[in-house]
């Protein structure tokens, strides 16, 4: 073979490797985006690059694989629920109890399922990986009861952040919890 055979060689192996590492690199992007949806995103504009990003949810993917997470049985399940309906009965008459009670209640929630309770910021990394979709409402709930525990959330604040916790409590509890009121309507108007 000569010189310029071997180069040409050379520089198309190059370009062939190079191809097959961005088209890696472009799926494992694809991967991440579609399992960590909104929260990929967010990390994205956290960090300094794509890649310190990438990393960073890999590293939340390993964290959560050595938790031992585990299902609910049918008693909390229901126990769950219907704490719940208490707390948003509870609502009306004491909405920043009620706040604070579901702040309580989804933390319990959190640590009966296996993720870890005692790190806010951690917390929210491990939650990350398989609730994702639902973690910016518990990130917006989690702010309002913050200005609740200081007296400054209005009813309107409390109520929405009743609304975010519910999302994240029907996430981790894997169905809707009670049902919404227009589905009670709707169904209450349908019995005979």
């Amino acid at each position: 073979m000569t010189p310029i055979q071997t180069t040409v060689v050379v520089v198309v192996v190059i370009a062939a490797l190079i191809v097959i590492g961005l088209t890696v690199m472009s799926q494992r992007s694809r991967t991440l985006r579609k399992r960590f949806g909104p929260e990929y995103d967010k990390v994205l504009a956290d960090q300094d690059s794509r890649t310190g990003a990438e990393h960073e949810l890999r590293a939340r993917e390993r964290r959560h694989a050595e938790l031992e997470l585990r299902p609910l049985s049918p008693e909390s399940r229901s126990r769950y629920a219907t704490d719940w309906t208490n707390i948003q009965a509870r609502f009306v008459d004491v909405p920043k109890t009620a706040v604070t009670e579901a702040d309580k209640l989804v933390t319990e929630l959190i640590a009966e399922c296996g993720y870890p309770t005692t790190d806010y910021a951690d917390q929210l990394a491990t939650l990350s990986v398989e609730h994702a979709t639902t973690l910016q409402h518990y990130r917006d709930a989690h702010e309002i009861n913050l200005k609740n525990e200081r007296g400054v959330a209005s009813t309107e604040e409390l109520r929405q952040a009743l609304v975010h916790y519910r999302a994240l409590f029907s996430d981790l509890l894997g169905e809707n919890p009670v049902p919404t009121p227009e589905r009670s309507s709707r169904s209450d108007s349908q019995q005979p």
